[in-house]
């Protein structure tokens, strides 16, 4: 399985917790949300997709309190 750089999994958790307060416990979001348009950081933006796509085979939404809860025990 594939491991999660810290800095990823802050970024993740961060997001899903700023969704989740602003929109409740029923807010979808898919791992584009955690990178802006323009992407600065590519190979951040790789290893979220190949952690949400080929390890974890997520569909494309999901809901934000069941990404938070993975990545907290990864």
């Amino acid at each position: 399985m594939m491991t999660m750089t810290p800095r990823l999994r802050n970024k993740i958790i961060e997001v899903c917790n700023h969704k989740i307060k602003q929109k409740g416990d029923q807010v979808g979001i898919s791992f584009y949300a955690f990178f802006k348009n323009q992407n600065d950081t590519p190979e951040l933006l790789l290893e979220a997709a190949t952690w949400w796509i080929k390890t974890h085979h997520l569909n494309h939404f999901e809901k934000a309190v069941k990404i938070k809860k993975l990545v907290e025990h990864v």
